[in-house]
């Protein structure tokens, strides 16, 4: 299956407050009932599922609890970006008037934001060559038409840091790589230059911050949107996580061991070996087994445990646990 939307989402009436707007692969944008729609809203819910997507298809059955984990991750990354700006409405500002209180159905699982004017642009930053640069780089010594030294191998650090953009194609159809002079033509020069300077930037400062605590940042996608009052670029969606980056234990990279990710790896891994048809748009991927499902939520519980310090567990938010609006600074 391919679209997200055949996942049952919670009923309106388990969501008081909010409606439905849009479903992603993995995340779902709620906005308030008194809004007629995305671009009318001032306030979203940006809510992670446990859906898990490869090869662009929503795969079956969802991984529990990755929403949460997933939210958790993002939201520490936001704390320690706290200087960057961002969509969050914070836990100590004072409560919006407009926002609804957020529902048990979604806690844990939800962040409450600023409605942006977003780009459409996915922004990537490479730190090492591998997965679709890997395979680009073997055929013509660059990535995304970045030209790179010769003798690199799957796994090697780069230089320096490169930025290699995506057009957000519409749901239903594939991103695609394009050049910078494209997000040029796409969201005008001085835009451009910020996205990539911010991506670059943040990067550099998230690779920092992994590093010290023993894990490498390989890779990494933002968004980024425009205030809406102010035309700011400003961070958005989810940020530094799992599903967006590719993390690897520093020890293992180290020790030749290019294999041990953080992410939904596994999950690729086992498709590729175990289905034929994986680059077929209308072909229905196979069931994952249970091994599967649960390596996979143990590595992103892992990776928060050695980011953040915190113990966590896979579960689904209790009725007596708090709805999550945002991250204290």
């Amino acid at each position: 299956m391919n679209d997200a939307q055949a996942t049952p989402q919670p009923a309106a009436a388990e969501t008081p407050g909010w409606r439905l707007e849009y479903s992603g692969k993995v995340r779902d944008l709620y906005v308030p009932h008194t809004a007629a729609g995305l671009a009318d809203a001032d306030l979203m819910l940006v809510v992670a599922s446990d859906r898990v997507s490869a090869f662009d298809h929503t795969l079956e059955p969802a991984i529990p609890g990755k929403g949460e984990l997933l939210t958790r991750l993002s939201l520490w990354w936001f704390e320690q970006l706290s200087d960057v700006p961002n969509h969050l409405v914070r836990a100590d500002d004072d409560p919006p008037e407009a926002a609804p209180p957020v529902p048990v159905a979604l806690a844990g699982r939800a962040m409450l934001v600023s409605a942006l004017d977003m780009f459409p642009v996915e922004c990537v930053v490479r730190g090492y060559l591998t997965g679709s640069g890997w395979q680009e780089y073997q055929q013509s010594q660059s990535v995304c038409g970045i030209a790179l030294p010769a003798g690199l191998t799957d796994g090697d650090r780069l230089p320096e840091p490169i930025y290699t953009p995506a057009w957000k194609a519409p749901q239903g159809q594939h991103d695609e790589n394009i050049s910078f002079e494209r997000t040029v033509e796409l969201v005008g020069r001085e835009v451009a230059n910020t996205l990539r300077d911010l991506s670059l930037a943040i990067f550099m400062r998230a690779s920092v911050i992994a590093e010290q605590r023993g894990i490498i940042l390989a890779d990494t996608k933002f968004e980024f949107g425009a205030d809406r009052a102010t035309g700011e670029v400003t961070l958005a969606d989810e940020v530094l996580t799992s599903d967006s980056s590719r993390y690897w234990d520093a020890a293992a990279w180290a020790a030749g061991d290019r294999g041990q990710s953080f992410d939904k790896q596994i999950v690729r891994d086992w498709l590729s070996a175990n289905w034929s048809e994986r680059g077929d748009d209308q072909a229905t991927p196979p069931v994952l087994p249970p091994h599967i499902v649960e390596q996979t939520a143990e590595r992103y519980r892992e990776l928060i445990h050695r980011l953040t310090g915190r113990t966590v567990e896979a579960h689904s938010p209790k009725p007596s646990e708090p709805s999550t609006f945002g991250v204290s600074s």
